[in-house]
């Protein structure tokens, strides 16, 4: 049942020899394997041979199989061009026009089947009847071509049937019983699936469904290499390989029974105290885990209960001798030391006792890390039970699945280019677990930063942002909207440190001429020239949430409301709602990648907008953008804080802030008791605080700052009355 690469080589070039095209069932009979086997695994073959061709100097011999109905011209369409040519470009060749590049490519093989040697000349696995080892391992192969041709998955009665209808299976197999009196042809499929379960091949978390893995879609086994599955498998998990087939196969691997109690709980610790007093040993010897922070964590462990599964975990980054192709590329690891269950919570907030199981060696876990010190992972989200499945089951990672998700394959793919020198000269610049814990950037620094709010209301603001998820700051010009914006960012964030902003902070500003499809997702050129779907700004940031989800994410949305934010959120305006983030309520978006694809917002996101209220030019707010979003509105800050920061930080004499704060609190109660204007409409301190200490003289600062910024935006605000503006001019400048 297995294609054999020499018999494949063989047949091509006999064709090309004979100057005729090839079909696919030409290919597949050279090796006696039906066509419905062939199917899947063949252009794996020939995308290996496309390989085998470049590497060697020929023209690339997969070129002249066909479909049999294209057999007379040669032609190649649809899915059957489009792989030739992905296969061609894998290999960094060039294809503008994939048409006339397959023609000239078959001209060259019949070419070169003049001269072309007659055998490939590559050594294949004997595929023998007996492999070695135990008699379920011939079945390695073709469960795997049960599930390929039933679609990728199947109940076991369907995979059970379609190997009995293939294969020649012994009746002692068929008509024998296990001592448990099960059929043990069935048990030795079993044990099959569990093995290509742990080899990574078989998603086995859901009771009734096999189901293949990226991996196994496009895998096929001879019998040979069946063995080494299994010996591979056995020699990872440390087991025994002494099974008995009369011994009932596992009924899973992939961890459904972790989950079949809604109630449990999967909790990933940490271990290092302060990240370098490390306790693994302690926490082994005593049989407990406990908390290292004073004063975090403590509701956490709270919910901690016996029967939950825990993890003790370290995370840090690696760049080489990955077992996977990260493209040079700093990739976040978390090594899992041991796994355990709790047994006991002693109710002081801190300390669990737990049955331990140490991990020797540990096993270490890709892309999707945890780098809190306590994080619950959620059974419910797809990225967090193939962890859970890893970490207590001893699943196999799926590196593949995890390089095609959106995230991670702008990072690691193959089309990944250096765009910048930050990217260039960029040295394993992730934030590491010991930077998590303690953040670096705090209410403390907003206020040292020069933000002129006292402190219960910066905490004030964070505590309606940290439980809303999406927050307004709304005010009249220069009330520092943008600045503290972001500083209320950095604080989420714990940092302001660029490798950690780069990633979790974005920053963009909505105007008139934004739309939906540049926000959200929407046709665009690509660097081929074709059009394609294209993710936005808020989509980018979602996949890169959801694939951290221990660490907070920000998008800041400059002048929210100079744009169209119904148009521009579509129906994601629906699932920024902080009730509607989770998996459960995702919806469909309006151009979707595939069928069924939904998307929603993970709670790790955070939404900042700052909003200008004294713009004529901008329509009301949506009132369903205002049910979703806290609005916090800024006033004018010309107090005690701002006299501080201006005598203090930038050294202006006393007499000249007082003169400032009088004439701007007198311009500023003339512009609120206008009623053509208002309160909205009132100057912001940002226009008279310097940024650092002034060189010159002061005076002669707020004399510019005077004719140059705010007697322009008087002149928008009266423009019918310049007499006024000329009037408010000299009031002040008076005596300046």
């Amino acid at each position: 049942m297995s294609l054999n690469i020499n018999k494949s080589y063989k047949a091509i070039l006999d064709g090309a020899r004979q100057g005729r095209f090839v079909t696919y069932g030409d290919v597949a009979a050279a090796s006696n394997v039906e066509w419905r086997f062939a199917r899947r695994p063949l252009p794996l073959q020939l995308d290996q041979l496309v390989q085998i061709s470049h590497d060697r100097g020929w023209p690339l011999i997969s070129a002249i199989v066909v479909n049999k109905s294209n057999l007379d011209t040669g032609k190649l369409e649809g899915e059957s061009l489009a792989g030739f040519t992905t296969a061609v470009r894998k290999l960094g060749i060039p294809v503008n026009n994939p048409e006339t590049f397959l023609r000239e490519q078959q001209q060259a093989v019949f070419e070169w089947a003049k001269t072309a040697p007659d055998d490939l000349g590559i050594e294949t696995d004997a595929d023998e009847d007996d492999p070695g080892g135990p008699r379920f391992v011939r079945y390695f192969g073709p469960v795997l071509s049960a599930l390929q041709s039933l679609g990728g998955k199947a109940s076991p009665e369907q995979v059970f049937a379609w190997i009995k209808d293939i294969l020649d299976v012994p009746d002692e197999d068929i008509t024998g019983a296990t001592k448990g009196g099960q059929s043990k042809f069935e048990n030795k499929v079993g044990w099959a699936r569990y093995y290509l379960s742990r080899a990574g091949l078989i998603d086995g978390s859901k009771r009734g469904i096999w189901a293949l893995t990226a991996e196994g879609q496009v895998t096929t086994l001879t019998n040979a290499q069946a063995l080494d599955v299994f010996k591979d498998v056995r020699k990872q998990f440390n087991t025994t390989g002494q099974e008995s087939e009369d011994e009932a196969a596992p009924d899973t691997f992939g961890g459904h029974e972790l989950f079949s109690d809604p109630e449990r709980q999967f909790w990933f610790v940490g271990a290092s105290w302060g990240g370098t007093d490390d306790q693994t040993a302690r926490f082994y010897g005593e049989g407990i885990w406990q908390n290292g922070f004073h004063n975090k964590f403590t509701e956490e462990i709270q919910r901690m209960k016996p029967g939950d599964k825990i993890a003790i975990k370290a995370s840090f980054v690696r760049k080489h001798n990955l077992p996977f192709d990260n493209r040079g590329q700093p990739v976040s690891c978390m090594r899992i030391k041991a796994i355990g269950t709790i047994t006991e919570n002693l109710g002081d907030g801190k300390t669990v006792k737990v049955d331990w199981e140490v991990l020797d060696p540990p096993r270490d876990w890709y892309f999707y890390t945890y780098r809190v010190t306590l994080v619950e992972a959620d059974p419910n989200d797809e990225m967090a039970r193939r962890l859970i499945a890893f970490a207590f089951a001893g699943a196999r990672q799926d590196y593949d699945f995890w390089i095609k998700q959106p995230y991670f394959a702008k990072k690691y793919s193959p089309a990944q280019e250096t765009h910048s020198l930050d990217d260039l000269f960029e040295d394993d610049a992730l934030e590491t677990e010991e930077e998590a814990a303690s953040p670096s950037y705090t209410v403390d620094n907003i206020i040292s930063d020069g933000c002129f709010l006292t402190r219960e209301e910066i905490d004030r603001i964070l505590a309606r942002v940290e439980s809303k998820r999406n927050l307004v700051l709304q005010g009249p010009p220069g009330t520092g909207k943008t600045w503290l914006a972001k500083r209320l960012a950095y604080a989420l964030l714990g940092s302001k440190d660029p490798k950690v902003t780069r990633d979790r902070l974005r920053v963009m500003q909505f105007h008139p001429s934004l739309s939906y499809e540049d926000f959200i997702r929407g046709w665009r050129p690509s660097g081929d020239g074709q059009l394609a779907l294209i993710d936005g700004v808020f989509l980018e940031i979602v996949e890169a949430a959801k694939a951290e989800p221990d660490r907070p994410f920000v998008l800041v949305i400059e002048e929210i409301n100079r744009g169209n934010p119904a148009q521009i959120f579509g129906e994601v305006l629906t699932l920024l709602e902080d009730t509607k983030r989770n998996r459960e309520e995702a919806m469909e978006l309006a151009y979707r990648r595939a069928p069924g694809e939904r998307v929603y917002v993970p709670r790790n996101l955070y939404v900042i907008g700052t909003m200008n209220i004294a713009d004529r030019s901008l329509a009301l707010v949506d009132l369903a953008l205002r049910r979703r979003f806290a609005f916090i509105s800024l006033e004018p800050q010309l107090n005690g804080l701002w006299r501080e920061w201006c005598t203090g930080k930038c050294s202006l004499a006393p007499d000249v802030v007082s003169l400032i704060e009088q004439r701007m609190n007198a311009l500023n109660e003339e512009i609120g008791q206008d009623r053509g204007l208002g309160q909205q409409y009132r100057i912001g301190h940002s226009y008279v605080t310097p940024a650092a200490a002034l060189a010159g003289d002061a005076r002669q600062w707020f004399v510019d700052v005077v004719r140059s910024e705010i007697v322009p935006l008087l002149e928008e605000y009266w423009f019918d009355a310049p007499e006024k503006v000329a009037a408010t001019r000299q009031k002040l400048l008076e005596g300046l």
